[in-house]
């Protein structure tokens, strides 16, 4: 069994770098959370173990929202009353994804009561204690990110936070949560490490706690919960991801890939789209064609992708092969003009599993299209020099098999959200 040694807040830290990509007002904020619970935890004396939760779940707690952008922009705006429950979706909707999906469940509940006020009146119907104190701890930490004027200097905005939390003491925070969160923001240097150009590794070097051993089950199940973020961005995509890995995976077999390299495979296939939910769900289900912004927009996804993977230890061939599907044979795709001399074999499967699928299956703009029309494209692409000759070779003579995998992922159900429960 081959393992993967990954520190658990760096894998996460990275990870988050997908929540946090593009979207308006909300950026880095994740992280900004995790570095106040950090400050907050040291001053509470608690367990490693335990700090390590809390940052898990601070980096992660706004992933309820990960799949619809309209949420997240809401999220983001401090002004934003909506209805009263509204708040509660998609920290509820994270319970969901989270709390059977290893190795996060274990941060599941205290995603779910992060809006929970100390006062009560939550649809959980907790108050107080009850609510997990991790909540408490983000559910404060949260609303001071939020409410920073980003247009002012980080210093100036310090009274006003303090002046907000104190004033909600008792009512919205927890009494005691908020006298250590008092303690920590007299210090410049609480403030200075949430704006900082270099912050992300003062984050690294004061959060570090360690490797941990990932066996491939753990790094699938994470890519799974990744891929469940991307395709419900859509619904005209709802099942791509683990369509695009299955199809991956059996062009691989046909070429000879030892079982090791089937499984990166795999997990490449589920995250080849990552940098995806950069992408507001209105380009993405528009109906028409896309504009010239639109489409430059949407080329942004596979850099993203590259960039956020790349960072993850021992992940350097699923970066590649995840990300480089949009490249071709001829040097004219996209984002980093790799051509034939670049692209590895794994790659070229990948790009080649991707336009089989994205043609097989319903899109905004078209119906699902036929085989005649599939294999006449792929064979008009290979002459053009954008895909390798031999793996589409393989796929075609393979057509009803790597069908039969597209076909198999239409049954697939994703967790339920709360607004469909």
């Amino acid at each position: 069994m081959i393992l993967y040694t990954i520190s658990p807040v760096n894998l996460m830290r990275t990870l988050t770098m997908a929540l946090d990509l593009a979207v308006d007002g909300i950026n880095l904020h994740q992280k900004r959370v995790a570095i106040m619970c950090g400050y907050i935890s040291e001053k509470m004396g608690l367990k490693p173990q335990d700090e390590q939760a809390l940052l898990s779940a601070a980096l992660m707690h706004d992933i309820g929202a990960a799949s619809f952008s309209d949420e997240r922009k809401r999220l983001a705006n401090p002004h934003y009353l909506g209805r009263p429950m509204e708040i509660f979706v998609h920290a509820e909707n994270g319970y969901i994804l989270l709390k059977d999906s290893e190795p996060f469940s274990s941060i599941a509940e205290t995603v779910r009561h992060h809006h929970d006020k100390w006062s009560g009146g939550n649809p959980s119907g907790l108050s107080g204690d009850q609510i997990p104190l991790h909540s408490r701890i983000i559910h404060l930490t949260d609303r001071v990110d939020i409410n920073i004027d980003k247009n002012k200097q980080i210093l100036s905005c310090r009274d006003d936070m303090k002046k907000m939390v104190k004033a909600n003491q008792g009512r919205i925070f927890d009494p005691m949560v908020t006298d250590v969160f008092l303690e920590c923001a007299d210090k410049e240097s609480f403030w200075l490490d949430l704006n900082i150009p270099d912050y992300v590794n003062t984050f690294q070097s004061r959060m570090n706690l360690g490797g941990a051993p990932y066996t491939m089950k753990d790094l699938l199940k994470i890519a799974e919960l990744f891929a469940t973020l991307i395709d419900r961005m859509s619904r005209y995509t709802a099942t791509h991801s683990r369509s695009v890995s299955g199809v991956a995976v059996f062009l691989a077999k046909l070429s000879g890939f030892s079982d090791s390299e089937l499984e990166l495979m795999k997990v490449a296939g589920l995250l080849h789209d990552l940098g995806k939910l950069s992408i507001p769900n209105t380009i993405l289900e528009k109906p028409g064609p896309l504009d010239a912004d639109e489409l430059l927009t949407i080329r942004q996804h596979t850099f993203f992708t590259y960039r956020i993977l790349s960072q993850i230890e021992q992940m350097d061939t699923v970066a590649a092969w995840a990300a480089w599907h949009h490249e071709t044979l001829d040097g004219l795709g996209y984002p980093f003009r790799l051509n034939a001399n670049d692209l590895t074999l794994g790659a070229r499967i990948m790009a080649v599993a991707d336009i089989f699928v994205a043609l097989t299956e319903n899109r905004p703009y078209r119906k699902k299209l036929s085989q005649d029309v599939v294999e006449r494209i792929m064979r008009d692409m290979v002459k053009n020099r954008k895909i390798a000759a031999n793996i589409v070779d393989n796929l075609l003579s393979n057509y009803k098999l790597a069908e039969e995998i597209v076909l198999s992922q239409e049954n697939w159900t994703q967790p339920p959200t709360i607004m469909e429960v």
